[in-house]
Order: C-alpha cells, then sequence, then structure tokens
C-alpha cells in the first residue's frame, strides 16, 4: 500500500506556539520537510531526526527555488513513497501559493491535505493591539497582496473600490511598494490623515511597530530604514493600539538573551523566556553525556545498602543515578533505610517524582550549606554516596571526610563541550545582538570562554550583561574578568529569572 501523501501546512505568523496542534502533527510524522524562510526555525526541531529537510525560501530579492521547481520537490518526493510536509508560514491559501502547490499535486495523482494556519493577516495586528474590525469602528477587512505578479499587465487591486470604503485594509508583503499603495489610497480617496501601522516581525520578539498616517508613514518608514516582512494595516482600528498592545508590554520583550545550558535543559529556560516575552539563543556550551566508565558508579550501586546517605547535588544526578539503576535491574527498595539530601528545590522536586521522600534540603543551595547542615549530623564513620558531575568541586567530598564520614564520590556523568555554530556566536556578540548571557554553572562559563577564544574578551562582550545563577558560578565569571552584573539570590532557573526580570524592571524605571 502507497502511504505517500502531502500535507500543505500554515505555520502561522511567527510565534512557534501558533501552529495548530493538527500542523504540529504533520510535521512530526514527515518523511520529507519542505520549509520557507518565514517559518520559525523552532518547529524544526519537532521533525524526526531520520526526516530530510529541503529549504525552499523566497526573499524579496532571491529565491531558493522557484514556484514550479518547488512544485517538482512535492511531487517527486511524494512518488517515492514519502510522507511530505509542505511547510509554509501563515496560511497555505492566504497568498502563499499553496493553490497553485495544490494544483500541482491533483495533476499529477498524488493525495494531499490542507492544514489551514493562522494567517498573519489577522494575528499579526493582534499581537501589536489592533483588532481588525471593531464594533464602533468598522465591520469589514479586506486582506490585499501588496506584492502582485510583476508579469500582470493590469492590476486586480481595484483601489478605486478599496479606497473610499470605511473597512480596514491590510497589505500582506507590500513594504517594497508601500509608497505606491498609499499613493493609489489617497488618489482614490482615502483620507491623507487615515491611521496606518507598519508592523515588522509581528509575534516574535523582534517586533516593531510604526504608527502614523497615509500622508507620512512613508518618509517615517524611510527614517526608521523599516524592512521586510512587515504587515501594513490602513483604518481607524489603528487608533486602538494605545489601549490595547499588550505584546511590548511582555517584561523582556525585545531582550535577546544567549542561554548557555546543555542542549536537554535548554529549552526550559527558553520557553520561560519566550513566555516573558524574550528572544533566547540557544547555544549550548555543555553537554551531558555518560562516564567513561560505569564500574565506579555499578560498584556503588551494588554495595548500595551499605550508604547511610546519597547526596544529590542536581537533577542531572539523580537522573542518570536512576537510570543506571534501572539498567541493573534494579528499583528504589533497594534505597530503604537510606537518607536523601538535595541541593535545590528541582532536585528535590525530581526525587519525589519517583515516591521518595527527601530527608535534608539546605537553604542554600551550594555545597557549603550541605557542610553546615551536616555539622548537626553526626557523619563520622558513617558512609556517603555522592553521585554527580565528573567536574564538579571537591570542597563538599572534602569537608565531609574532615567530619570522619567515608564518602565515595562518583562521576554520574559527564560534562564536556556542547557542539555550538561558534562563527555564528562571535557574529552576534560583534554586532550587539545579544543583550544578556545567562550563566547557569561555572562549566558553561569555562566552555564558553575557551569557544569564542578571543584575545579581547572583554571588547566582545563589551555592552552584554552577564547573569549568574549563583556566586560559585559567578567566582568562575570572575576568574576570565567577566563583569557580573546579575546574580540570582535563590540559585535556581527561576531565581535566575527572576533576578533578570528586577533588572529589566530598575532600568525600565530609571528610562
Amino acid at each position: 500500500m502507497n502511504s505517500s501523501i502531502v500535507y500543505l501546512v500554515g505555520a502561522g505568523p511567527g510565534d512557534p506556539k501558533l501552529i495548530t496542534l493538527k500542523g504540529l502533527e504533520c510535521i512530526k510524522k514527515a518523511d520529507v520537510l519542505v520549509y520557507d524562510r518565514l517559518v520559525n526555525s523552532q518547529l524544526l526541531s519537532y521533525v524526526r531526526p531520520d526526516a530530510e529537510l529541503i529549504f525552499v525560501g523566497k526573499s524579496p530579492d532571491r529565491h531558493a527555488l522557484s514556484q514550479e521547481k518547488i512544485n517538482e520537490v512535492l511531487v517527486n518526493k511524494a512518488k517515492t513513497g514519502k510522507i511530505v510536509t509542505r511547510l509554509k508560514g501563515g496560511d497555505p491559501f492566504v497568498f502563499g501559493r499553496g493553490g497553485e502547490e495544490a494544483e500541482s499535486l491533483f495533476n499529477n495523482g498524488i493525495p494531499f491535505e490542507i492544514i489551514p494556519g493562522i494567517t498573519s493577516a489577522v494575528a499579526v495586528p493582534a499581537y501589536a493591539g489592533i483588532p481588525v474590525t471593531h464594533r464602533n469602528l468598522t465591520s469589514s477587512f479586506n486582506v490585499i497582496t501588496g506584492h502582485e505578479d510583476p508579469a500582470k499587465d493590469i492590476s486586480s487591486i481595484n483601489f478605486d473600490k478599496l479606497a473610499p470604503g470605511s473597512g480596514t485594509l491590510i497589505f500582506l508583503m507590500g513594504m517594497g511598494n508601500l509608497s505606491l499603495i498609499v499613493d493609489r489610497l489617497v488618489e482614490h480617496g482615502r483620507p491623507s490623515d487615515t491611521p496606518i501601522a507598519l508592523i515588522h516581525r509581528g509575534t516574535t520578539p523582534e517586533q516593531k511597530i510604526l504608527v502614523g498616517e497615509l500622508g507620512n508613514i512613508v518618509a517615517k518608514a524611510e527614517e526608521a530604514n523599516l524592512k521586510p516582512p512587515s504587515v501594513i494595516v490602513v483604518g481607524e482600528v489603528v487608533k486602538l493600539r494605545d489601549k490595547l498592545k499588550w505584546f511590548e508590554k511582555k517584561p523582556l520583550f525585545g531582550k535577546r538573551i544567549l542561554v548557555t545550558r546543555s542542549r536537554e535543559q535548554a529549552s526550559i529556560l527558553s520557553e520561560k523566556i519566550i513566555d516573558l516575552g524574550g528572544e533566547p539563543f540557544e547555544f549550548p556550551t555543555i553537554k551531558i553525556v555518560p562516564p567513561d566508565d560505569y564500574s565506579k558508579v555499578d560498584t556503588a550501586i551494588e554495595k548500595i545498602n551499605q550508604y547511610e546517605w546519597i547526596i544529590f547535588t542536581s537533577i542531572n544526578g539523580v537522573q542518570h543515578f536512576f537510570k543506571r539503576l534501572r539498567y541493573l535491574n534494579k528499583d528504589i527498595r533497594q534505597l530503604i533505610g537510606i537518607k536523601l539530601c538535595a541541593i535545590g528545590c528541582k532536585t528535590k522536586e525530581e526525587l519525589e517524582s519517583s515516591g521518595l521522600i527527601v530527608d535534608y534540603t539546605p537553604g542554600e543551595y551550594r555545597a557549603e550549606a550541605i557542610v553546615e547542615g551536616f555539622k548537626n549530623e553526626n557523619v563520622s564513620g558513617k558512609r556517603i554516596l555522592l553521585p554527580r558531575a565528573d567536574i564538579a568541586r571537591e570542597v563538599l567530598s572534602q569537608e565531609l571526610k574532615e567530619m570522619g564520614a567515608f564518602v565515595d564520590d562518583i562521576a554520574m556523568y559527564k560534562t564536556i563541550p556542547g557542539d555550538v555554530n561558534v562563527g555564528f556566536l562571535k557574529e552576534l556578540l560583534q554586532n550587539k545582538m545579544i543583550d544578556i548571557i545567562t550563566f547557569t554553572s561555572s562549566s558553561t562559563v569555562r566552555n564558553l570562554v575557551e569557544m569564542l577564544d578571543s584575545k579581547d574578551l572583554t571588547k566582545l562582550l563589551d555592552g552584554v550583561c552577564a547573569a549568574s545563577i549563583g556566586p560559585v558560578t559567578t567566582a568562575a565569571a570572575q576568574e576570565f574578568r567577566i563583569k557580573v552584573d546579575i546574580e540570582a539570590s535563590e540559585y535556581t532557573i527561576d531565581g535566575l529569572l527572576k533576578a533578570i526580570l528586577e533588572k529589566t524592571e530598575r532600568e525600565n524605571h530609571n528610562d
């Protein structure tokens, strides 16, 4: 049975969360993903590792592939029995040339489905605080292409009918013809003082909005050097923006934040940044991998009932410990009678998710606080297991040994440099496109410095705000003469974000 099919999917206007559930399903099951320039790259992370990705992006000045070639790609890939997902910005049937692609598939006997997307014609104005209709202002809107087929002899846009009306006019792909659009509207009866808004990269943290009137918007756009992609909104509804704008009010709106955590953990911080209006750039400077040799780990697990305490210093330690426990065909019943200590509320939660009760969590989330707490516990002669990273600080192990404990400090996992595009990172820093760098451990600091390998690190990081998760990480940054502007008082991701928000709020208040 031939299972080939082509899904023509609308990816939405830019915010990756605005894709439909069905659209996301089609991305996940695709054998081949054919995608456009305006598709948010975060959506590509849902593609199967073995899927083929084909970029066919178009821009005003160049096309990766012509429309005819794109049609051929869809047909040819489907004929090999593949599930093909054609991912298009916005909605495939709103100036997305989805109709042409569907016709080509039909003519070649290829089954297809249309998965509508949220069109930028409605979503982008909404993110700018501009409703396309309003009961007291207008009950209609028109969506018009701002970029007609250049081969056409006569325009199919009836400005003589559009201009005199009271409905909202929304032009897509029109920045290159802004002057012409404005002239035609005024020429055919739309007053020159009619409100107009230009919305650049709407629904994303890069969103910029320019408001004016038909009579002055061209000069304003030239002065602001506003570029495509931008949505043009014409009508009285633009006046509601001052009351209804909401997206730009998010506390981290417009902030570009470098996330240096491991790839597995980066998404947690990135999601929170996005929710707060910021734009995360993920550059995992560290990668969490299994140890080179499990012999010490396995020996510790085989004699696990000899330990009085197990101290977990991170979520990674918990996850790798229990993964190995299961591999050795054991479970939490092996931990009967053993007391558990966890550094940090998230590490504690990870243990509790397995049905375990944590006996001790220090108020301050670092090794020194554990030592202080254990001074009230008679650990002399007791065995303590420390399953943690291979590069963890030795202070905890040493202090416990000085208190008379027998400590098995074993590498539960390794921290190695992550796989990142260093050239792109340097380009971002040199062009001053990063506002904040987050450091969540000493290793994220050290690895970033090694990756940048810059003779003038201070100059490269000039103007960038460094945010540290706690004093140990701060000390590592200071070793490399990196000025730390933000330090979390609670050594967690939420604590780090709270500290960033507090500083941002102070800056906005001073402005």
